[in-house]
């Protein structure tokens, strides 16, 4: 860090050279006179002077490098009137828009559309940018995705082509590669996850009203860092475009599961749910003295409605600040109820035919955003976003006494088993990022960036209860084979990540059909997390010391009472504990070379990653332990475009990345899901090496109007895979379970406008977004030999020697039909469905090394479904906005399967280890902008 801060501050010592930056005017032409087709080769000048530009085949243009004033634009075309648009505001660092149509009669001027927004946001601006860049990049912008009626960021990401968002895991998948393989940044810098078992954080909690775009990066340039595979997500906050801006947004709504009969007027919470306010949990005593001072039932209420209300404002002050803050809270309810089953060595250990889940979440959401124009060369922006989700569960299966728990009772006492797991989750993030734009010459352009991230995400008092009863009768017993099945616990995961970047942008050659620039620049990351979980057992004297009553009345016996005479005694466990550290730090330069058609740009990274675990748990050998791994590594990266002409294009883009482990995955803790099953981190994990091909062809049919074909192939070293452990039934851990995994596939996309009106004022337009991937997956079970060749253990079962890849799909569809009126009380219709087909949700492994043909777990596979989606919007006015929202309208069964094969019967059947529906979610809402 001493050595970045030393080269900013020597850069920004330079900044008294600078020359003033600039805007851009950009823009759609088209033909009045052919039903407002592109009108190709129209001119387009500043009058007055001599910059100017002409139309491309789709009617596209851009004036770049405008320096900020007032301007007279003409365009001319030959034979056709000549249009004169005086009073166009060019701002620095933003894009004006303007659109109109030319034709043999004369234009009135207000037929000519002019907006002013920061680039990124503009539709035509990022379509423009797509079309120049030269590697493999698509962007939607906060335009578009409001015409769609898109009100989330995950939902965003799936009107790209290659990504789906799964219903299942709410993880977001490109190309059929799901979290692992992605990163996520927010204005360029890496931000954290909201949850600690994902690597990146979920983008359903970035309502589309605070970002300008959204970009995925499909193929790597040594710019970023190299823990990726299948691309980067980057999300662009918002700012103010205008002088001004206030908008307030309300909106209710319900679940179907929620609101079903049974459900809705007995909606169960967790004690912990007491203890919220406006959103935010405070513990009111420590988890220990819980035990005996807190119940241990639920309570219920009736009707849960979710709603979500919101603000937006801004304003300019003066010439130089501007501030922008967003601000939403939304309360929502979930009701699953499915099958849980747990098998091992190919029989049946656990079995709940009636696990359901009651869930409320609470998410406050909170982005500042400050500009300040130095001068028209000098600019600074602070970012701060904060969220914090609350989320209650509570866990119940066996309650109609057809549940069973491997060895807990045996068939001839007549007795079920009930779990019911309550857990209250918080997480707090806050992300604050400084940066600077700074011109120091028309050929250098400078950008710096820092960022500090904060999360905590605490558990701070789970309670848990596993429990026999009597369907028939009122005996109830508490657990008794195995420890402390009565418990209550706390969990903390404190993260601290300071980032930074650098870059400089060097321009040597800026001419009409040649160009020539260089780019270096520095990455740093320092991120440490400290993590702590620890039990509180309870256990009775003796088997039946003391019965709860009812099993909705179990925390009548846990009383001080109970606890002093010795009835119950209650055992604080040695707390587990880890700390993770994480430094990275990486340099490049990469040199853009276009000529004429063809552009090439190659790049070289060096980047270093240490990373560190120390631990101290309970479930390794003598609790103590280190994991350190260490790779310092180039990463190139080349990306080439053959621009045909201007509606067709070809792309290449060829690049080497790592994946690397997360604290999780290197620390052996043991994480007990509510369902019983387990997963645990291991020490000898090893980051994967990928070797990435892509080859793209793009045909813009007319502005907005796109058909491309691309064809991609991955190959992944030492892939790592969440697995069945070997020895236990349900536990999962990470191994590089194989040496070698090759994933490829072809990816079409297609906007396509199937009608568009001719007048700008009146008639209707209908767009088809669709786009489709087909990938094929393989990846090697390897056996591990010691030094001596001694067999050690193998991860082939059944004979298998290959199998699919974890979280990758066969299928991706993506398809948007949106319905729009040109009007003054606009209305917009958009339909959005959604498909992933099977997915591995966990590789399978041999229980008894030697027996892996009987005695193994074969692979856990997440069935596909479809998901719809109908959002209509209808404008009142200049102010009001009704939106009525469906959403998962579907509502499909959620599935995981196991094949299974008893030694008994030689016979293998498909069974349903795990299903649920998340219900459909109908909402509506209402937004006035002052």
């Amino acid at each position: 860090m001493k050595h970045l801060f030393t080269l900013l501050v020597l850069f920004v010592s330079a900044l008294g050279m600078a020359q003033e930056t600039t805007g851009s005017i950009v823009g759609v032409i088209t033909d009045k006179e052919m039903n407002n087709d592109p009108l190709p080769f129209a001119n387009v000048q500043i009058s007055g002077a001599t910059k100017g530009t002409t139309t491309d085949m789709d009617g596209l243009y851009e004036i770049s490098d405008v320096e900020p004033g007032t301007y007279t634009i003409v365009i001319s075309f030959v034979g056709y009137e000549t249009l004169q648009v005086p009073n166009i505001k060019v701002e620095a660092g933003k894009v004006t828009e303007l659109n109109t149509a030319l034709g043999a009669g004369s234009v009135s001027l207000d037929e000519v559309v002019v907006t002013t927004t920061a680039r990124r946001d503009s539709e035509t601006a990022l379509l423009l940018d797509q079309k120049k860049a030269v590697e493999i990049k698509e962007s939607i912008g906060a335009q578009q995705l409001s015409k769609i009626g898109v009100s989330d960021v995950a939902t965003a990401t799936t009107k790209i082509s290659g990504v789906t968002s799964s219903e299942g895991s709410g993880d977001v998948f490109v190309r059929g590669l799901g979290d692992r393989y992605l990163s996520t940044t927010l204005n360029g810098l890496p931000i954290p996850s909201d949850d600690v078992e994902r690597k990146n954080i979920d983008l359903s909690l970035f309502p589309t009203r605070i970002i300008q775009n959204v970009s995925i990066s499909k193929t790597y340039s040594a710019k970023g860092y190299a823990d990726q595979a299948s691309g980067n997500i980057d999300v662009t906050t918002k700012e103010l475009a205008g002088n001004k801006e206030l908008t307030v947004d309300i909106r209710g709504g319900v679940n179907t599961n929620v609101m079903q009969s049974g459900v809705r007027d007995n909606f169960k919470l967790s004690p912990n749910s007491n203890d919220i306010t406006m959103g935010f949990y405070k513990q009111p005593m420590s988890t220990e003295a819980a035990i005996a001072n807190q119940t241990w039932n639920t309570r219920s209420i009736e009707n849960p409605v979710n709603y979500r209300y919101a603000v937006t404002a801004g304003k300019r002050i003066g010439e130089k600040l501007s501030v922008f803050f967003a601000g939403s809270q939304g309360r929502s309810y979930q009701y699953r109820e499915g099958v849980f089953r747990q098998f091992s060595s190919n029989f049946i250990d656990d079995s709940i035919t009636d696990a359901t889940t009651y869930t409320k979440n609470i998410n406050t959401t909170g982005l500042l955003d400050v500009g300040y124009n130095i001068n028209n060369s000098n600019k600074v922006k602070y970012h701060s976003l904060f969220i914090n989700t609350v989320s209650d569960n509570v866990y119940e299966g066996g309650r109609n006494g057809e549940g069973t728990i491997f060895e807990e009772t045996e068939p001839v006492e007549g007795l079920s088993q009930f779990i019911r797991d309550q857990n209250t989750k918080q997480t707090k993030i806050w992300v604050n990022q400084l940066e600077g734009s700074h011109y120091i010459s028309e050929r250098n352009h400078l950008e710096w960036a820092l960022g500090y991230n904060m999360v905590d995400a605490d558990e701070p008092n789970r309670i848990r209860n596993e429990v026999n009863f009597d369907p028939d009768s009122d005996f109830v017993q508490l657990g008794r084979t195995g420890g402390f099945q009565q418990r209550k616990s706390y969990q903390e995961i404190d993260d601290r990540e300071i980032n930074g970047l650098l870059k400089d942008k060097l321009t040597f050659i800026d001419e009409e059909e040649k160009s020539f620039n260089m780019n270096v620049g520095m990455n740093y990351r320092n991120k440490k997390r400290d993590f702590i979980s620890q039990f509180y057992g309870v256990e009775e004297a003796f088997t039946n010391a003391i019965n709860p009553t009812s099993i909705d009345d179990l925390g009548a016996i846990f009383t001080q009472q109970n606890f002093d005479n010795g009835t119950l005694d209650m055992e604080a466990l040695t707390p587990d504990t880890y700390n993770g550290k994480l430094n990275s730090y990486g340099g490049y330069v990469d040199f853009n070379v276009a000529v004429k058609n063809f552009n090439v740009n190659v790049g070289m990274r060096y980047e270093y990653d240490d990373l560190n675990v120390d631990f101290n748990v309970g479930n390794y050998p003598g609790r103590v332990g280190v994991s350190e791994k260490t790779y310092s590594n180039v990463y190139p990266s080349l990306n080439m475009k053959y621009s045909f002409n201007e509606k067709h294009g070809l792309r290449f883009s060829t690049s080497k990345t790592i994946t690397l482990p997360e604290f999780k995955e290197m620390a052996p803790f043991e994480y007990v899901s509510p369902t019983g099953q387990v997963t645990r981190g291991n020490p000898d994990i090893e980051a994967s090496t990928n070797y990435n091909y892509d080859l793209k062809y793009e045909y813009f049919l007319s502005p907005g109007q796109l058909i491309s074909f691309a064809g991609f192939y991955k190959t992944i070293e030492d892939p790592i895979n969440k697995v069945q452990d070997r020895g236990s039934a349900g536990v999962f851990s990470y191994f590089n379970s194989g040496d070698e995994a090759r994933v490829y596939g072809l990816e079409l996309e297609t906007k396509l406008d199937l009608i568009k009106s001719a007048d700008v004022d009146a008639g209707y337009n209908i767009n088809l977004n669709l786009n489709a991937t087909r990938m094929w997956h393989e990846q090697d079970l390897k056996e591990i030999y010691n030094e001596d060749g001694n067999f050690v253990r193998t991860f082939r079962y059944k004979g298998l020697t290959e199998t699919g890849l974890q979280g990758a799909s066969d299928w991706i569809f993506n398809s948007t039909l949106n319905f729009s009126t040109n009007s003054i009380n606009g209305f917009n219709a958009s339909v959005t469905a959604n498909y992933a087909s099977d997915k591995i949700f966990a590789l399978g492994a041999p229980v008894i090394q030697t027996e892996s043909d009987i005695n193994y777990n074969d692979e856990i596979i997440e069935k596909g479904f479809v998901t719809l989606d109908v959002v209509l919007s209808q404008d009142l006015g200049e102010h009001w906005n009704f939106k009525i929202l469906g959403r998962n309208l579907l509502n499909p069964e959620i599935e995981r399967t196991q094949k299974t094969r008893p030694s008994t019967t030689g016979i293998e059947t498909n069974q349903v280890v795990r299903s649920y529906s998340n219900g459909a979610r109908f909402s509506l809402g209402v937004n006035y902008s002052f």
